[in-house]
């Protein structure tokens, strides 16, 4: 069995999911931003914008700086060739790849319709409603929905029966998203927005499987059973005959990775990089650290997004970013975007304990182009943290102190 060293497997995978080349260069257009979706398979979706949207990040991660606007038509636009589903969580994926989630699709459908005391029993006609609502009128953001029972219901977190329903019939694939205006979801009947011989396509259960494996295993370009499967969400048991599949087809090859204490495989296409030259921040939600086991493993990197951890209780910061220099990530970064005050703040600033000396010399410019990326005019950076002097220092500004 091939052996694979620590440092290799960390390279193979940041390889694997784009990186390895500094960003910058040529600019940076549609072509550019569907190859990358299409290479990593999914962009993640996420609503929390105090730095910036999730699904945002990757791509700057790897390309550097783009117009945000050429990613919103890519993948929103009323022609787009990507869609949203629930492949790894909610997901921008290739339209194409629609049909490979229908098993999903269909089995949400019957564990909900199953269950005689659920949401979705015992509101048919809503959801019978919502059906004749959008063949009607054509794709409506839930908001413009009219309906007696659209009515907020308590704490903010508590969806409208309206919103409620179209989740429903999200899940069970009969609607789909036809875009998003400041994030807010447009809903469309299936019928209205994918197109017909993506609709007409079946693939059975077992061969989605496979190919969902596949893909994952290719996006990782090394892992675990569990880091593969958990790409897009699928169990361990299907998994791994889907793993064993391929392996006997020659695209998996099974391999042992220094340190870890679990069978690894390869795949065939990933490439053995050299060297990875690399300065990114990295969403809480980029394939390359969403899993923290993972992550732990390929970087020695222990993670924990603090979003909801109470204030009191934060180590690093509410949105505390993981920062990847070349192969290691060496550090975290809790930003916030301050839009009134056109002001990028560096809330606090961590230092791995295995980071080398001289890193921030190469957060520094880092966290510049970030600065241009979102179109504001200075930096700040709060004395938090122990990488927060050197980084002022770095970026030759004055610590800010904390308020």
């Amino acid at each position: 069995m091939m052996e694979i060293s620590a440092k290799q497997a960390r390279r193979i995978a940041l390889a694997a999911q784009g990186f390895g080349r500094p960003p910058g260069g040529a600019a940076v257009g549609i072509r550019q931003l569907g190859s990358l979706i299409d290479r990593l398979g999914l962009l993640q979706l996420d609503s929390v914008n105090v730095f910036e949207r999730s699904h945002y990040l990757p791509v700057f991660a790897r390309l550097g700086h783009y117009d945000k606007a050429d990613l919103d038509r890519l993948t929103f636009g009323r022609k787009s060739r990507y869609t949203e589903y629930w492949a790894h969580e909610a997901a921008v994926i290739p339209m194409t790849k629609r049909p490979l989630f229908q098993w999903r699709m269909d089995a949400r459908r019957a564990r909900d319709e199953a269950d005689t005391s659920g949401w979705a029993h015992a509101n048919r006609p809503m959801l019978d409603w919502l059906r004749a609502e959008l063949a009607a009128k054509g794709p409506l953001p839930a908001s413009q929905i009219e309906h007696d029972a659209n009515k907020r219901k308590g704490s903010w977190w508590e969806w409208s029966d309206v919103k409620h329903g179209l989740e429903y019939l999200f899940g069970w694939g009969e609607v789909v998203s036809d875009g998003r205006t400041r994030f807010e979801r447009t809903y469309a009947l299936a019928s209205q927005r994918v197109p017909a011989e993506v609709l007409a396509t079946t693939v059975a259960e077992a061969d989605a499987v496979r190919a969902l494996v596949a893909d994952g295993a290719r996006a990782h370009g090394i892992g675990t059973l569990g880091d593969i499967a958990d790409y897009y969400r699928i169990k361990q048991g299907p998994a791994r005959a889907a793993v064993d599949e391929l392996v006997d087809a020659g695209e998996l090859v099974p391999v042992s990775v220094e340190g870890w204490t679990q069978q690894a495989w390869l795949h065939r296409d990933a490439r053995l990089a050299r060297r990875i030259d690399a300065a990114a921040l990295l969403s809480p939600f980029d394939p390359v650290v969403w899993a923290r086991p993972r992550a732990e493993r390929l970087f020695d990197f222990h993670y924990r997004i603090e979003i909801y951890t109470p204030v009191e209780k934060r180590v690093f910061g509410y949105y505390s970013l993981p920062v990847l220099i070349d192969d290691r990530v060496v550090g975290r970064i809790d930003l916030k975007s301050d839009r009134q005050n056109r002001v990028l703040r560096v809330q606090s600033a961590w230092r791995e304990a295995s980071a080398p000396a001289g890193v921030e010399e190469r957060i520094a410019p880092l966290l510049e182009s970030t600065r241009v990326w979102q179109g504001l005019d200075a930096i700040e950076v709060v004395d938090r943290g122990n990488l927060a002097r050197d980084l002022a220092g770095a970026v030759g500004l004055p610590l800010v102190s904390p308020a």
